[in-house]
């Protein structure tokens, strides 16, 4: 447990290193529009490229952990959670790291919802970290991590005033939208037949209620949430792509003119 929480110090002294440091100073030098945005958006920039920077880790080594972690496949209620406990905890310190950038500027990019989903992940993680439970199933949850670089990049494009309509910024929302369903709504099924899976063995026995009850809890409010995101997005998306097609004929019309 001590190595544990000694990595998620590790890890939100990284990431603080890496918003207060490293990325202004990249940021500065790779995006000339980086130096023209207010602070207000200076502060949630550096905060967005932070984000990217986790979800590309955390989201990469859940993959590998599912793809290759024997114990924790054969056993994912109570198999060996060493390297899932690393993976938690980078996850936990950069939601510490978050946590404070929250409360440090809250009159700016403060959020009760962010607030009480890093307060409730951060509970439901010290599962893994203290007792090792459920180690399959919180690392499989951070594989839903990989969709949140494209939705960061939206953000970019938007403060850096890019339309929605250009190709980059309409590619890149194509790519979010889809990757957003591959790694949090197309993964529902096989999760929860995992979940059921489970019931009635001596290893979820061995949980007793009160994980039980977070765990399940926990995962169908998520998935709720996923299902309603992926609808706004998926209505975004296509609205995107309907005007960027209606665009085309006037242009092929405006050609032809010209000729």
């Amino acid at each position: 447990m001590e190595a544990s929480y000694l990595l998620v110090a590790g890890s939100f002294s990284l990431f603080q290193v890496l918003f207060h440091i490293a990325s202004p100073r990249l940021s500065a030098s790779l995006s000339p529009g980086y130096k023209l945005l207010s602070e207000v958006q200076k502060t949630e920039w550096n905060s967005r490229c932070v984000s990217t920077l986790h979800a590309l880790l955390v989201g990469s080594l859940s993959l590998y952990i599912l793809w290759f972690d024997e114990a924790v496949n054969r056993d994912p209620v109570w198999g060996d959670p060493k390297l899932v406990k690393v993976n938690i905890a980078i996850a936990s310190g950069y939601l510490i790291n978050d946590l404070v950038l929250l409360l440090c500027h809250w009159t700016t990019i403060g959020d009760g919802f962010f607030l009480c989903h890093h307060l409730a992940a951060l509970y439901a993680y010290q599962y893994v970290l203290n007792r090792g439970l459920l180690p399959y199933f919180a690392n499989f949850r951070l594989i839903a991590e990989l969709s949140t670089p494209f939705v960061n990049q939206r953000w970019f494009f938007e403060v850096l005033g890019f339309p929605r309509t250009k190709t980059l910024a309409m590619l890149n929302g194509v790519a979010m939208a889809g990757t957003f369903f591959l790694v949090r709504i197309a993964v529902i099924p096989s999760y929860y037949h995992k979940v059921v899976d489970t019931f009635g063995t001596e290893g979820f026995e061995r949980l007793g209620l009160g994980p039980q009850c977070a765990w399940l809890t926990s995962s169908i409010s998520l998935d709720v949430l996923n299902v309603i995101w992926m609808y706004k997005i998926g209505r975004g998306c296509c609205k995107i792509l309907l005007r960027f097609r209606s665009r085309k004929p006037s242009r092929l019309l405006l050609a032809e003119k010209v000729q």
